[in-house]
């Protein structure tokens, strides 16, 4: 038996979880019609099945047709949605791991635009700025049948057979109640801390009135705002202290800060070059004071410390929920002697960013988390192995090198640099971005495993590949800077690739004219703004950096405002032109033809994406037995040959991926490695 303290058992009242490595409640936005489908399940049977004890569902499940769903969330107000959890908790009990649910009501945390229209409410009518509606104050009337609601919906879950709910009280209505900044009310429901109180009795009392005495029940609460209007830390654990002596409640699942802005979002769920594990302390302090079961998740996500949280008595349960959207194997590989291998979550929150943004969530490099259903987390071996080369070895490169090899393929890789990484060593130039190296270092230790070598500082052309005698060939050369359409001055513009590596040396007062609305730009304003330039960034973009989330945004803008950069939206850069020894850039706009203004600056960093490095590929295309061609549709089907035999005379297969086909981003670079390397 083992004696790591993750891998030791806890019983949590009747039920015994497996070891002490949980997800925490999270909404990837997979639902279906707000149903818990396929997707859903497989995303945490893989979860499972990689040996985690508790996958918590739902972030969260709506209780009421008056929370629409702000993130994709599930609805737990339809009796629909209990054979789907049915499945998924089927499945996943199978694989020895438990399952509960979030419940709650978003309050104020929503848009009242969407769903069935039906006005968003709160305790007061304090509007939420990251969803900006305005809410009504909830009348008795309201509570009522919220109550009601959640008392249902937890019977719901009791019927699909989950092990426990869990209710979510930060930022949502349940807490709304609690603080000072939301609850403004002068009746019974407000003022006192116990008036304060009172929604949440109700709804515990409720539930248990309808569940009954043994099912498991949760909640995820804040025990300290952080905020000088908001719940104290004071208060916050004497709630807890409160909920703990209630004998109505089975645990605490704990969060401090609020969550009402990006800003303050990002200091609850903190992203790369922030603090790792920051409120974990705080946890340990509310569970010894409250001596009761504590649950945290909070960019815990590396196994260290994670059983640090653990052997030190901080948490009965740890939360590792981004990291296993890396790596849903943790555990497993922990059991095994394997730590070394687990797939790093590398902060860059891209996952949760996407959510936020509309989207579901992904993971920036792990491109199977969300697509169980036709990318296995584990690659196969491929029926006949074949000869291969991998020309470039950027993160798209080396995911291509590490599936070929894991299926059974003899692999070399040609890179032109010195080192592996391709624009990952750009953007880790940016101090607070480094564990993006992440992303290398694991595809560089996984091929050295499988035996790949990387021949370094060989810039390949025709002659070189076909040395090799290859029978496939994989273009990951990745993309080159290019300017954005200038009228008139493109060799008067500097690129951010240059500012970023270094090549470069930075003006006194730069423009940056960020065409491209990603990260490249926005860390481009940063790197000068930080070495003392006087940074203005201009846009055509109605907000800037649309291709940001706003977790990512924010420490792009606490940068920015502490070094003075300025910011310019709406707004093209039309032409430059010599100034004496400096630069005049010439600005227009879409909106009003033959406006235009001119700024004088010492130089003009532009970013406009790549242009693709095909020069190889173009090279090798009539050579090859498929001319390069890839049965789009047999792809997505992913079913059938994708690499179509064209050319009886070719002597290889042929194909690009990642910014070699067309500027894009670092998951898409891999997502095309991975799935195509897996069709052949």
């Amino acid at each position: 038996m083992s004696h790591d303290p993750l891998l030791q058992p806890y019983r949590l009242k009747h039920l015994v979880l497996k070891n002490r490595v949980m997800s925490t409640a999270h909404e990837p936005a997979y639902a279906e019609d707000g149903l818990a489908g396929e997707r859903y399940r497989l995303y945490h049977r893989e979860k499972a099945r990689g040996g985690m004890a508790l996958t918590m569902t739902a972030g969260s499940a709506l209780v009421a047709p008056d929370s629409p769903a702000a993130f994709g969330n599930l609805q737990a107000y339809r009796d629909e949605i209990v054979p789907g959890l049915a499945r998924l908790a089927e499945d996943c009990h199978a694989e020895g791991c438990a399952v509960m649910i979030q419940l709650t009501h978003l309050g104020r945390r929503t848009g009242w635009n969407r769903g069935d229209w039906l006005p968003v409410l709160s305790a007061s009518p304090v509007r939420e700025p990251a969803h900006r509606a305005f809410p009504k104050e909830a009348e008795d009337w309201d509570i009522a049948r919220i109550v009601a609601d959640y008392a249902a919906a937890a019977q719901r879950m009791q019927e699909a057979g989950l092990d426990g709910i869990e209710f979510e009280a930060y930022g949502h209505l349940m807490d709304s109640f609690w603080s000072p900044a939301t609850n403004h009310r002068d009746d019974n429901w407000g003022g006192s801390l116990e008036n304060r109180l009172r929604f949440t009795w109700a709804v515990i009392d409720a539930v248990r009135a309808a569940v009954g005495p043994d099912f498991i029940v949760g909640i995820r609460m804040v025990a300290d705002e952080d905020w000088e209007k908001g719940l104290s830390r004071e208060e916050g654990v004497e709630i807890a202290r409160r909920i703990a002596a209630s004998g109505k409640f089975d645990f605490i699942n704990l969060i401090r800060g609020h969550i009402e802005t990006d800003a303050a979002l990002a200091q609850v769920i903190p992203i790369h070059g922030m603090p790792s594990a920051p409120h974990l302390d705080f946890a340990g302090e509310v569970r010894a004071a409250t001596k009761f079961p504590v649950f945290h998740a909070a960019r815990i996500s590396d196994v260290a410390t994670a059983r640090h949280a653990i052997a030190a008595g901080k948490l009965d349960m740890v939360g590792m929920t981004r990291a296993h959207l890396a790596d849903p194997h943790i555990v497993a590989q922990v059991a095994r002697g394997a730590e070394h291998r687990i797939r790093p979550c590398v902060g860059a929150t891209y996952c949760l960013d996407r959510i936020y943004e509309g989207g579901e969530a992904l993971c920036i490099h792990n491109a199977a988390t969300g697509r169980e259903a036709t990318i296995p987390h584990v690659i196969p071996k491929a029926a006949k192995p074949c000869r291969v080369v991998v020309v470039g070895a950027g993160p798209a490169g080396l995911e291509a090198a590490r599936v070929a090899a894991e299926r059974g393929h003899e692999v070399q890789v040609l890179e032109a640099g010195a080192q592996a990484g391709g624009q990952i060593n750009l953007l880790v130039k940016n101090p607070r971005r480094r564990e993006l190296s992440g992303i290398v270092d694991w595809r560089l230790a996984e091929l050295d495993r499988l035996g790949v070598a990387i021949r370094y500082d060989i810039w390949a052309e025709e002659a070189e590949v076909l040395d090799l005698d290859p029978e496939v060939v994989i273009i990951a050369t990745g993309g080159l800077p290019q300017n954005p359409p200038l009228e008139a001055g493109d060799d008067l513009a500097t690129s951010s690739w240059d500012v970023l590596s270094g090549g470069v040396r930075p003006g006194a007062e730069v423009l940056v004219y960020d065409d491209g609305g990603g990260h490249a730009g926005m860390s481009a304003a940063e790197v000068l703004a930080r070495g003392g330039a006087r940074v203005e960034l201009v846009s055509p973009e109605r907000f800037f950096a649309p291709d940001i989330g706003g977790l990512n945004h924010a420490p792009y803008m606490a940068a920015f405002q502490a070094h003075g950069v300025r910011v310019t939206i709406n707004t093209r850069v039309v032409a430059l032109e010599r100034a004496g020894n400096r630069i005049r850039a010439r600005l227009g706009s879409d909106f009003l033809p033959g406006w235009n203004e001119t700024r004088e600056v010492d130089q003009v960093v532009t970013e406009h994406g790549t242009a693709p490095n095909d020069t190889l590929y173009f090279a090798l295309k009539t050579q090859s037995r498929n001319l390069g061609q890839v049965d789009y549709a047999a792809l997505i089907r992913t079913e059938g040959p994708i690499l179509p035999e064209v050319n009886a005379e070719g002597r290889f297969m042929l194909y690009r991926i990642g910014d070699a086909v067309a500027s894009r981003n670092v998951h898409a670079g891999i997502y095309d490695a991975l799935r195509m390397g897996l069709r052949w």
